[in-house]
């Protein structure tokens, strides 16, 4: 069998560009692992064999007329919270496990028109409200590293697709750290922009403050040829940036000496499990090996990162949630017997537990008396969390750390505590809070058990973030390890 699977984004791009493999043979080999592998990892809900191969044919034909970009032709996933015309679009929830979106979100169809194929649509935690993909509908997503353990979330899907090369790349969204945690669990790269550079429109609203789409690939390479296509003001999302976005690519291979790299102390706390800290800190050293300079930083509120998050996301989540009532589209209850009984037996029989759990925290929040003492107060907070990481980019051009506080734990042995799953997040929560972008990137192993270093840049800085990554890159090969079951 070919070893299409074992290579880049990058590579896979050049070959087609070279004709030494077509869109259709390398679009059936994926979808063929995926036929073979994914009844163990369940990362997909939804596959679309007939159009993959519609729309590899196309690519086929733009890269014989030489008219051809660099995803043309390349098969990846999307994160099944995006819309995607005439296919279903279920979030993860019965909810919508009837919804087929009569349009595509912005970032699909600018990959669709950057001449992507896609495979079909990713597993996710439910409304992408959860850290383990085990919120799931459609059943909990396994990681190809250890099939007994939870690939992160909630883009869990994506971040095991990828990992088990079912796809060259996915889509993900990161509210908290839903990229950057599952891509750190299961040894992939992951980009989260900044807020407002990729266009929510089609994106299925969880909070909408935090809410923000990425890529997720193998390298930071494949992460800025697909940003440079994801990228882009769109007039239909009011929290989209008008401003140039610039090319990720062409600044790679910029050279890195001098660079400061801030450590915050709160990052390399008790909390950190000790084989992640000696990993992150090797890590470090290489950094240190190729120029850059390590800085001692304060991020002195981000302990207050997880009370302010869980408060501001359920609050927006139980505002966008409230659409689905079962009157207009979604799961509809049988036989109401008047509207109240629609609403709630079609809310009640379509959310599951920790949607409700989310969708009551947040409600309780805004309502009269409380929303001044809770939602106000987090808005505050969260100010003060924004303005320490101002400071420190004062000192230092990226912050490094730990993605995650541990490796990828046992399926079911956090689901019964809410509060520990919430802590999974914790160092990458106070990103989304003040809208900088961030990334996991690969940095070794505990137990054969992937860990991410998390880079965070300030706004704008995607193509400094990305340059630093794949420096490193050039540097070690953690980030082409294959799962030894998928290789």
């Amino acid at each position: 069998m070919s070893h299409y699977h074992q290579k880049s984004l990058a590579e896979l791009s050049a070959m087609l560009q070279r004709r030494e493999i077509s869109s259709g043979e390398l679009t059936e080999h994926f979808l063929a692992r995926l036929r073979q592998y994914d009844k163990t990892l369940n990362s997909f809900i939804t596959v679309v064999e007939d159009q993959a191969m519609a729309q590899a044919a196309a690519a086929d034909a733009m890269l014989e007329k030489g008219a051809a970009g660099p995803l043309t032709g390349v098969p990846i996933a999307h994160k099944d919270i995006f819309c995607t015309q005439g296919i279903r679009t279920s979030c993860g929830s019965k909810m919508l496990d009837n919804f087929i979106s009569p349009y595509d979100a912005a970032v699909v169809s600018k990959l669709k028109h950057a001449g992507a194929v896609m495979l079909g649509k990713t597993n996710m935690d439910e409304f992408a409200m959860g850290s383990s993909n085990e919120t799931s509908y459609y059943g909990p997503v396994r990681n190809p590293w250890d099939i007994e353990t939870v690939p992160g979330g909630s883009s869990g899907g994506s971040a095991a697709a990828v990992a088990a090369r079912l796809a060259v790349a996915a889509t993900g969204t990161d509210t908290g750290g839903s990229i950057r945690q599952p891509a750190a669990l299961c040894g992939i790269t992951g980009l989260k922009p900044t807020y407002g550079l990729v266009s929510r429109y089609g994106m299925v609203a969880f909070a909408s403050s935090l809410d923000q789409g990425g890529p997720m690939a193998q390298s930071a390479e494949d992460c800025a040829l697909m940003l440079n296509a994801m990228a882009g003001f769109d007039d239909r999302d009011s929290t989209s940036l008008d401003r140039a976005v610039p090319d990720s690519v062409a600044a790679l291979d910029n050279p890195i000496e001098g660079l400061r790299i801030g450590l915050p102390a709160e990052y390399f706390d008790e909390g950190l499990d000790v084989d992640v800290r000696s990993k992150i800190q090797v890590a470090l050293d290489q950094y240190r090996d190729m120029g850059a300079e390590l800085v001692d930083i304060a991020l002195p509120n981000a302990s207050l990162s997880v009370p302010v998050y869980y408060v501001v996301a359920p609050a927006e989540c139980s505002a966008n949630l409230s659409r689905f009532d079962g009157v207009r589209y979604g799961y509809r209850c049988e036989q109401p017997k008047d509207l109240y009984d629609l609403y709630t037996r079609s809310r009640g029989e379509g959310f599951g537990a920790e949607v409700k759990r989310r969708i009551m925290v947040g409600t309780y929040a805004l309502s009269a008396g409380y929303y001044d003492a809770y939602y106000l107060k987090a808005q505050q907070l969260r100010h003060l969390i924004s303005d320490d990481f101002k400071a420190a980019f004062q000192k230092v051009d990226v912050i490094m750390g730990p993605a995650s506080p541990g490796p990828a734990f046992k399926l079911g042995e956090k689901a019964e505590d809410p509060i520990a799953m919430y802590l999974s997040d914790i160092y990458t929560i106070a990103v989304n809070l003040a809208g900088l972008p961030g990334m996991s990137v690969p940095a070794g192993f505990v137990d054969n058990k992937p860990v991410g270093l998390q880079i965070i840049g300030n706004y704008f800085d995607e193509s400094r973030l990305l340059n630093v990554a794949h420096k490193y890159q050039q540097q070690t090969d953690w980030h082409r390890q294959i799962p030894d079951a998928f290789s």
